[in-house]
């Protein structure tokens, strides 16, 4: 007699119940943006011209009353 192997798995709801429970918990970490100091060390790692151009893009953004 053939043996029936049993199909491990998740079914489709507990799946879709995964899918929005991560992409719930994604959205809130992109929400909370970059911080200060991973932007300014990107900044730096890109080198002095992107420092400068930065520092006045952030210049226009404060005269603007952009944050």
């Amino acid at each position: 007699m053939k043996e029936v192997k049993k199909q491990g798995g998740l079914n489709a709801e507990i799946q879709s119940r995964i899918g929005h429970q991560l992409r719930a918990m994604y959205d809130d970490v992109v929400r909370q943006g970059v911080p200060d100091r991973f932007a300014e060390l990107i900044r730096k790692l890109d080198g002095p011209e992107a420092v400068a151009q930065a520092a006045q893009t952030d210049q226009a953004a404060k005269t603007d009353g952009r944050d």
